[in-house]
């Protein structure tokens, strides 16, 4: 219990410690003066983050997503996320298409059905359980149409913060590393644990 403690503390105090300007001191975000290398074979050039940042606009990216979909995530570079994108297109449109045949074959046995009394459909199934399945039909059909939007809203959302996000990947020191620790405190024994390293 005393350790859990100990473990919660430091927790909440790990943002006190690692400040590494004092809360006295204001910071302007908006000055963007920092220069970022860029290794061209065997000579470095400066370049700086405005221009970097530049060659992203989040509006160019939800523009080209939103006129053709995996188009905001090839501006942005980002062509792994092309499978990802058209496979769940795939595969909502094939789950659409699966059920609206099944609501399709359900509704033409009901309304036979429903003109002849004696008709046996395939399914074998009664009037009831036809008028349940063609409601179930059509409820999964237009679910999977919702479905359907929303991932071409995901796909739109994605290309617009993937292309705000692009000014982050500027550092390549910024690590974070969890390492084993073993201490040993003035007379008591050894204790082991976690420490979590920021490189920055």
């Amino acid at each position: 219990m005393r350790t859990l403690f100990l473990f919660g503390c430091l927790l909440f105090s790990l943002p006190v410690i690692c400040q590494v300007t004092p809360a006295s001191v204001v910071i302007d975000s908006t000055r963007n003066d920092d220069p970022i290398l860029i290794e061209k074979d065997n000579q470095v050039n400066i370049e700086e983050i405005e221009t970097y940042a530049d060659k992203f606009v989040p509006r160019k990216a939800s523009l080209y997503a939103s006129v053709l979909p995996g188009a905001g995530q090839i501006y942005n570079k980002k062509y792994w996320k092309l499978p990802i994108v058209y496979g769940g297109f795939i595969g909502l449109g094939l789950a659409i298409n699966f059920y609206d045949k099944q609501y399709d074959l359900y509704r033409s046995q009901l309304f036979k059905k429903l003109q002849d009394n004696s008709y046996v459909p395939p399914s074998g199934a009664n009037l009831e359980q036809l008028r349940s399945a063609v409601d179930k039909s059509r409820r999964e059909r237009d679910f999977y149409t919702i479905m359907t939007g929303l991932w071409y809203l995901l796909q739109i959302l994605d290309a617009h913060i993937d292309s705000h996000l692009k000014e982050f990947d500027l550092n390549p020191d910024l690590k974070v590393a969890i390492d084993p620790m073993l201490e040993r405190p003035a007379f008591a024994n050894f204790s082991a644990g976690i420490s979590i390293k920021l490189k920055f």
